[in-house]
């Protein structure tokens, strides 16, 4: 885990479930799905007792879900977000897995290990999950890509 990197006066803890409004906001911020929002697979980066960075490590039977990674907006370029991930992709203990949206995303996650994969390379349980995505990007052309960490 990189804490070192961390400013000072922030810190990286699991969520509670008194974070969970301040959780749903930065993920409403982003425009991310609000749908599987489950405090108790979140971990936060607080500063001054606010939550400014969020981010799930969603479990599934065959695999995990890196997802609603989120940096407050006024906080951004700072790092938080990559030692957010980095701390998630140690923690997973099941084939990671994450779903984004755009080139430069993809490339933000390229750079810590993923690799863009095809639909049939997907566990099971996350076709299921990623359906609806798959949909809006074969009929809509929107540039979502699967990615898995390697």
């Amino acid at each position: 885990m990189q804490k070192s990197l961390l400013p000072k006066d922030c810190q990286l803890r699991p969520a509670i479930a008194s974070d969970i409004g301040s959780i749903r906001r930065l993920v409403w911020s982003a425009r991310l799905d609000p749908t599987q929002i489950r405090w108790s697979q979140f971990w936060v980066i607080e500063q001054n007792q606010a939550i400014i960075a969020c981010g799930q490590l969603r479990v599934f039977p065959d695999a995990q879900e890196l997802g609603s990674l989120v940096v407050d907006s006024a906080h951004r370029g700072r790092g938080l977000g990559t030692v957010l991930a980095q701390h998630l992709i140690q923690s997973a203990s099941q084939p990671l897995y994450l779903e984004c949206l755009g080139q430069r995303l993809c490339q933000y996650y390229q750079r810590m290990g993923f690799q863009i994969v095809g639909w049939q390379a997907l566990p099971r349980s996350l076709k299921r999950k990623f359906g609806l995505s798959r949909l809006v990007k074969t009929l809509l052309r929107v540039p979502v890509k699967f990615m898995h960490y390697s």
